[in-house]
C-alpha cells in the first residue's frame, strides 16, 4: 500500500497545506479518501492522473473534505471518463444529487454510483480489499475507515475527537492517520489535540501514527506535539506535509 498525503490542512488557508485529501494506492487501484479544496491540483502535482481515480471515500460532508469532488468529476468527464463510485455517510446521495441539479450539463454526462455506509458496516472496495467503518465524534455524521489489504491495515480517522470506536479499528494496525487539529491544552470539541489523543495510543499495538488536518494554530507547535505523544507511544509519530508519500 502506498499513501500520498495530498492535503493535510483545513478550511482556513495556510502556506503548504490545502484541504483534506489522501490517496491510497492499494495494489493496482487508486482510491481517494476525502477531496477538499486544492486536492485536484495536488493529484496532478503528485504525479498521479485524476483519470486513474474512479473511487472516492468521504469521511463526512463538510466543505473542506468535499469541495473538489465536483471538480474531479468534471475533470474526468472532460477527459472522457464518466463513471465513478462515491462511498460516504448517510446524506451523501442527497448532497450529490443537489449539486448535480445545479449543473445539469454534468448530470447528463456523469454517472456516479453513491454507496452510503453506516458505522460498524463493512464493505469490499475490490477483491482482496475490505473496509470497515466506525463513527467519529464530530458536528455532523463522520466516519473513520479501516482499510485491509494483503496483510496490511491502515486507519483514517476523518474529523473527530479521539474515541473508543475508532481506536478499536486502529488496534494493531500498521498505520493510523488521525486528525490533530489543535495544539496541546487547546480547549476543543469535535476535533483532536495531542493531549486528547495520547491516552488512546498507549498499548494499542499501532505501528505508526500520522497527524493530519492541522489548523494554523498548530504552526510552531508541531515538534511539541510529536514529543508529547512519544512519551507513552512506542511507535513512530509523524506530521506529514502535503505530497508526502509513505509505503507500508
Amino acid at each position: 500500500m502506498k499513501i500520498t498525503f495530498l492535503g493535510t490542512g483545513v478550511a482556513i488557508p495556510q502556506k503548504g497545506r490545502v484541504q483534506s485529501g489522501l490517496l491510497m494506492e492499494i495494489g493496482e487501484k487508486k482510491v481517494l479518501f476525502d477531496c477538499g479544496g486544492g486536492v485536484l491540483n495536488r493529484i496532478f502535482e503528485s504525479g498521479n492522473s485524476h483519470t486513474d481515480i474512479d473511487t472516492i471515500v468521504l469521511s463526512h460532508l463538510h466543505l473542506d473534505h468535499v469541495a473538489d469532488v465536483m471538480c474531479l468529476l468534471k475533470a474526468n468527464w472532460l477527459c472522457d471518463k464518466f463513471d465513478s463510485t462515491i462511498y460516504g455517510p448517510s446524506g451523501t446521495r442527497e448532497w450529490l444529487d443537489r449539486l448535480m441539479d445545479l449543473y445539469p450539463y454534468m448530470k447528463e454526462k456523469v454517472s456516479v454510483d453513491v454507496v452510503e455506509v453506516a458505522p460498524g458496516e463493512e464493505f469490499r472496495l475490490f477483491d482482496g480489499c475490505d473496509v470497515k467503518c466506525a463513527a467519529g465524534i464530530h458536528s455532523v455524521p463522520s466516519l473513520a475507515y479501516q482499510v485491509r489489504y494483503d496483510g496490511r491495515t491502515v486507519v483514517y480517522s476523518g474529523d473527530t475527537e479521539p474515541c473508543d470506536d475508532i481506536m478499536a479499528l486502529a488496534k494493531g494496525c500498521d498505520m493510523l492517520i488521525h486528525e490533530c487539529s489543535f495544539p496541546l491544552d487547546f480547549e476543543m470539541t469535535n476535533h483532536t489535540t495531542p493531549d486528547m489523543l495520547k491516552p488512546y495510543l498507549k498499548d494499542n499495538g499501532i505501528g505508526a501514527v500520522y497527524l493530519t488536518h492541522l489548523y494554523p494554530h498548530m504552526q510552531g507547535h508541531e515538534e511539541e506535539a510529536l514529543e508529547y505523544l512519544k512519551e507513552e507511544f512506542e511507535g513512530e509519530v509523524h506530521i506529514p506535509s502535503d505530497l508526502m508519500v509513505v509505503e507500508i
